[in-house]
């Protein structure tokens, strides 16, 4: 039994953790949020004021809630995403920012002679300040 548990391995328990971390991570990121009041402001709605920030903000507390259920229910099967009619799988950004490599030596290729690129802090929400912008 032990072979058959080592031979099938953990792929399935390993995404559906780390996709529920990253939704988790919701909190701290706020890209639903960001999305919905980029788009509110993109597109005209008369009278709706507050709308993509309200919609934004409950967006983003169900994406969260769904990374807390997903990382408390990462060893029972069923692994795929679930409610991807409401959320995609993937975290979501803003349509005017892509998130790209991490500033880091590691990530830079040309660090030592002195170009490199890459964001320099999107851990912070907001943040779109990148080295170079190609």
């Amino acid at each position: 039994m032990l072979t058959a548990l080592v031979a099938a391995g953990c792929a399935g328990p390993d995404q559906k953790l780390g996709r529920g971390l990253s939704n988790t991570y919701e909190l701290v990121r706020w890209g639903e949020m960001r999305q919905c009041i980029e788009q509110s402001g993109v597109v005209e709605r008369p009278g709706y004021g507050y709308y993509g920030f309200v919609h934004g903000f409950n967006r983003s507390l169900g994406r969260a809630g769904l990374g807390l259920f997903e990382v408390a229910t990462f060893p029972i099967p069923s692994y795929d995403p679930i409610m991807t009619k409401y959320f995609a799988p993937d975290p979501v950004f803003p349509t005017s920012y892509k998130p790209g490599h991490f500033s880091d030596p590691l990530f830079d290729t040309d660090t030592y002679t002195g170009f490199s690129g890459g964001d320099v802090a999107p851990f912070i929400p907001g943040s779109r300040f990148k080295v170079f912008d190609n």
